[in-house]
């Protein structure tokens, strides 16, 4: 069954003109009624006084609803606020009434405008009860239209409280919905049985392939509020061995005008299901320290930068200054900054081994706190391209903070790596090297350098996460290096606020870490991903082993065998204490490292000489280490 054209029409939302008109007819019908019903189903009332009152009645009618409004309402949304406008211009209209009658019995200014206050108050009870069932009753048309007869996709809402119930709601009162909700399921085993609006609760014992074959289930929405990410991983682990797509509800802060709305029920995210609690950093000093600074933010078109712009751009700064070789996604961001609005800040390409570049830069703009986060990260790249990663995050690294002392700049933050602890590969060990160099430049007392380690970052280019998704999308396999590799993750939100709150916290010389929970086993996690797609594992898709990568480690860390962890005034957050390095020793190491004849063994070597702890792993620089 279709809707009607001379329904679809105005986006399918009845003219609020005809909603007002068809409200004032049934007030005049509700009157004569309430007429039957005072003088007991009979008509020994006086007809002529009667039809003197019918046309007062329409016009005070029509001026209480057009003045709460009663007939704006999308009748099809019609919810309990609609209900409650009907009832108060009911009620306007029955005091409007009773005041005509009462001044006209004192003045008698119209004889035949004495309606008795029974008859007033009938009206009232009438019009409220007529008035809202008119709306409901619409409204259930409208959807038998919208929808046809034909039941539609077929869904089961995991929780039977106040949000499962909201959600049910939301579904059903969405006109643009072809679902239909079959039931609850909730862990409580005395709700089983019972039933809301008619729809029956099962308990989760109960879901499984027979249940969801036999009613044709599609799709479950996951609808608990508050849901601990241990809970919400162990219910996504039972329901995704079943054939159905799995969907969340978001958290009520996050409801449009604190609605829920279909469109914001989403499938579940692997960032979801991460074993761990999101951390929330919340530091005035932040305010303090960016308040009226010249802010730069190096490789601020990627991943990390990107997302430290934008929450650096909600403080109120002097000037931001964003710089990235990448120009592309630096005029995508500058793109992205127009069209919030966002002001004061500057898109800058540039390259951070140019020191000529670089020196202008920041004579021209007075920096006076620097973010680092330009650098090359990919291990498998840089173990076969060790010159470029030294170039950048070891000599381009050096120059922005060379200039960051001799401008004098106020704090200089660098954005390091797990993968810099106890170094398998070129990346890490250049990332370490840099974590050195900044500890040494904070021994000369003149700007405060502060070091700053993550685990995996969700989300980001080039991590594992983005690459299953593509892998899914074209069939499969997910290719993995190891069964029983790991790693910590964090979100980028995350991560950006480690390092502002690194950046109001440190006095110079810090490296701060961060407690990520338990580390994640990537196989796990490839696995509910492909589930949580929609696909049978490994049925439709598998996953394919190809061995660690050159370079790869199987679990990382945070803290080298020689570090120890300083407590700070946050308990997720702490000081790696760092061992300290012979300065001219590595003035003179990395001065061989500038040049440009070296070879590639040659390059590494110097690294490994730098960095004792740096071991590789799966590399044809193994053999460096005998």
């Amino acid at each position: 069954m279709t809707l009607p054209n001379f329904i679809k029409s105005n986006n399918q939302v009845t003219a609020r003109w005809v909603v007002l008109l068809i409200d004032i007819s049934l007030v005049v019908q509700t009157f004569f009624v309430a007429y039957l019903v005072r003088f007991n189903f009979t008509l020994n009332f006086g007809a002529h006084h009667f039809v003197y009152q019918l046309p007062f009645v329409a016009v005070i009618a029509l001026f209480s609803f057009y003045l709460i409004g009663s007939y704006k309402g999308v009748i099809r949304h019609t919810g309990t606020r609609d209900a409650y406008n009907v009832f108060i211009a009911s009620l306007l209209l029955a005091s409007f009434l009773a005041i005509i009658v009462f001044l006209n019995r004192q003045f008698h200014i119209l004889e035949t405008f004495t309606i008795p206050l029974s008859i007033i108050t009938i009206h009232f009870l009438l019009n409220v009860l007529v008035l809202v069932a008119s709306r409901y009753l619409f409204k259930y048309v409208y959807n038998v239209f919208t929808k046809g007869t034909e039941s539609g996709r077929k869904i089961l809402i995991y929780g039977a409280g106040e949000s499962g119930l909201i959600t049910y709601a939301a579904i059903k009162n969405d006109g643009k919905s072809n679902s239909k909700v079959v039931g609850y399921i909730d862990d409580n085993k005395s709700k089983k049985g019972k039933s809301y609006d008619r729809v029956p609760v099962f308990h989760s014992d109960q879901i499984n392939e027979t249940f969801i074959e036999k009613h044709q289930i599609k799709e479950i929405i996951v609808s608990i509020q508050n849901i601990a990410s241990s809970d919400l991983l162990n219910i996504v682990d039972t329901i995704t061995n079943l054939p159905i797509k799995v969907k969340i509800v978001p958290p009520v802060d996050n409801w449009i005008d604190g609605t829920l709305k279909t469109s914001q029920i989403k499938e579940v995210r692997i960032e979801d299901l991460l074993n761990r609690k999101p951390i929330y950093l919340s530091n005035p000093e932040i305010q303090k320290e960016l308040k009226e600074k010249v802010v730069l933010i190096t490789g601020a078109a990627g991943s990390i930068g990107s997302e430290l712009a934008e929450q650096i751009s909600q403080y109120k700064y002097k000037q931001l200054i964003l710089l990235d070789q990448a120009e592309s996604p630096i005029y995508d961001l500058q793109q992205i900054f127009i069209q919030k609005g966002i002001k004061n800040f500057e898109c800058i390409v540039a390259d951070i081994r140019d020191y000529d570049r670089m020196y202008s830069l920041f004579k021209s703009y007075k920096i006076q706190i620097v973010y680092h986060a330009a650098a090359y990260k990919h291990v498998p790249l840089m173990e076969e391209n060790p010159y470029e990663a030294v170039q950048v995050n070891v000599l381009g690294s050096k120059i922005v903070m060379d200039l960051a002392i001799q401008h004098k700049v106020a704090k200089f933050v660098m954005i390091s790596t797990d993968k810099a602890v106890n170094p398998t590969n070129v990346m890490g060990a250049t990332k370490r090297v840099a974590e050195i160099y900044a500890s040494y430049c904070a021994s000369q007392k003149k700007t405060q350098f502060i070091a700053t380690r993550f685990g995996n970052v969700l989300g980001s280019n080039g991590s594992v996460i983005p690459l299953f998704k593509r892998q899914i999308t074209d069939g499969g396999p997910l290719t993995l290096t190891h069964k029983d590799i790991t790693r910590y993750f964090m979100t980028i939100s995350e991560a950006c606020q480690l390092v502002l709150e690194a950046g109001s916290m440190g006095k110079g010389g810090e490296v701060f870490v961060f407690d990520m929970g338990k580390s994640v086993k990537i196989y796990d996690l490839a696995k509910r991903m492909i589930q949580l797609s929609g696909f049978k594992y490994p049925a439709e898709i598998d996953i394919k082993i190809i061995g660690l990568r050159p370079g790869e480690k199987l679990y990382e860390e945070l803290l080298t065998d020689n570090e120890n962890n300083i407590a700070t005034h946050h308990p997720k957050i702490m000081i790696a204490k760092v061992a300290t390095v012979n300065q001219e020793e590595l003035l003179a190491s990395i001065e061989i490292l500038k040049k440009k004849k070296l070879s590639e063994k040659e390059i590494v070597k110097q690294l490994k000489a730098i960095v004792p702890e740096f071991i590789s792993k799966n590399s044809v620089y193994s053999a460096l280490d005998k």
